[in-house]
């Protein structure tokens, strides 16, 4: 895999327009600020998978996270009857 386009905050913003192109290729520029990673510009395309892959995340919880009317309709539950 390619290295990351890494630019400082002040040369992204004065030069927008060559790191937009760029970005098509590159598929992710990364911003820093005095040496760190303060944010990023992603291509249109890694912005269409980015938020296909938060579509599908999931929220994970523990049975004792749980109120007791859920883990009732969970117990209570019947495989493939859907309730409504």
């Amino acid at each position: 895999m390619a290295e990351p386009v890494r630019v400082s905050a002040t040369e992204f913003a004065r030069n927008f327009a060559r790191y937009q192109d760029e970005a098509i290729s590159a598929k992710v520029i990364s911003v820093t600020s005095h040496g760190r990673v303060v944010g990023g510009y992603l291509s249109a395309t890694e912005l269409a998978h980015y938020e296909m892959l938060k579509r599908k995340e999931r929220e994970i919880l523990t049975a004792g996270d749980l109120d007791e009317e859920t883990l009732a309709a969970i117990q209570d539950a019947e495989y493939g009857v859907i309730s409504r």
